[in-house]
């Protein structure tokens, strides 16, 4: 497997990315890539399926431990050594241990955090913590939060669904969405008892379904992208009190595109002057301009995301490039970004079966 234009000095001297994937359809679960320094391009290394439904990767602080939730009924979170960056061939992590359970079901999403990591568990609405030892491996579970409520749609908020978990900046805070409450859990995390406690939950728009959110790098301000409603809502952020405040919303969709569309991810730019949507359903990567207030953003286009069901997106490293992982067309992309007007145009694609998420590191 290749890029596009992946043969062009893939993976002499460049970085590289890992790609998670649904081995349940397909995928081959976590992935390895060559990043091309020049172009951007991806080069397919090696992969390892011994984790199922790897759908959602983060990187430890120093880069040298790979953790993925096992999106399963069961719920698990397993954690790889990542090979050493000149490895030959770009070699596919190794499991460090057998996959440690997360106490929830169907876990979308996980983030490392003051020496633990955190998974958001959709199928049972809670956010599980695991302490992480030295050596990168995560230990038994030290507290699960589970989430009450439900929302106005029948189908998919009869009860929590907690989708995503991120650690503020500063590291104080814990943000989790939840798609069944319409609602972001903020809460802490205690050193002495390795347990999430509880400290305030926004109210987001009724049947909005929360997905993903993402700060601005100025640090005062959350964008909070529904995949219920294609619908972005804007937060002020204030991290001395931990409160986060709603003042707008904005489309992320043309009028008329709304129907069979349902956003996935959000990422802003680096210097906080644009954001990017990706649509699935629609296949598309919406581009929003940011005002000097950062609290209207304007939507300015949309342009397809090269491939179908773009579950997730990322930025490179440098800021410069988008890359996009589509789930049912079973690749990743990469764009170029216009640094004056946002707008990303499509530079490569790399075959990826059940593609969901892509980091770099």
């Amino acid at each position: 497997m290749s890029g596009d234009n992946g043969g062009r000095d893939g993976g002499s001297g460049g970085g590289r990315a890992f790609i998670g994937s649904f081995t349940s359809a397909g995928g081959l679960g976590v992935l390895t890539a060559a990043v091309d320094p020049r172009t951007g391009a991806l080069t397919a290394g090696g992969a390892t399926d011994s984790v199922p439904d790897p759908s959602y990767l983060a990187l430890s602080p120093d880069g040298t431990v790979l953790y993925a939730v096992s999106e399963t009924d069961e719920g698990a979170v397993a954690a790889f050594r990542t090979p050493d960056t000149g490895a030959a061939g770009h070699p596919a992590p190794s499991l460090l241990t057998d996959p440690v359970p997360v106490g929830g079901a169907a876990p979308t999403h996980l983030a490392f955090a003051d020496g633990h990591l955190l998974t958001a568990n959709y199928g049972s609405g809670s956010v599980s913590v695991l302490p992480v030892a030295a050596d990168g491996r995560p230990g038994p579970v030290t507290g699960v939060l589970r989430h009450q409520g439900s929302g106005p749609d029948p189908d998919r908020q009869r009860g929590p669904h907690a989708h995503q978990v991120v650690a503020a900046p500063g590291g104080r805070w814990i943000l989790g969405t939840d798609l069944g409450t319409d609602s972001v859990r903020i809460s802490s995390l205690s050193a002495a008892t390795g347990e999430l406690v509880p400290h305030g939950e926004t109210a987001l728009p009724p049947g909005s379904g929360p997905r993903h959110l993402a700060f601005h790098p100025a640090g005062g301000h959350v964008y909070v992208l529904g995949e219920l409603e294609p619908v972005l809502t804007v937060c002020r952020w204030d991290q001395a009190s931990g409160v986060l405040e709603p003042v707008g919303g904005t489309a992320v969709l043309p009028a008329g595109a709304e129907d069979g569309s349902y956003p996935s991810g959000v990422v802003v730019a680096r210097d906080g002057r644009f954001l990017w949507v990706a649509n699935r359903g629609h296949d598309s990567l919406a581009v929003l301009a940011l005002d000097p207030t950062y609290e209207k953003p304007e939507l300015r286009t949309t342009v397809p995301c090269g491939g179908h069901w773009p579950r997730d997106l990322a930025l490179d490293p440098t800021g410069r490039r988008l890359y996009v992982a589509n789930e049912r067309s079973g690749d990743v992309t990469w764009f170029d970004i216009d640094p004056a007007t946002g707008v990303p145009a499509l530079a490569g694609a790399l075959r990826a079966p059940a593609a969901s998420c892509v980091v770099f590191g």
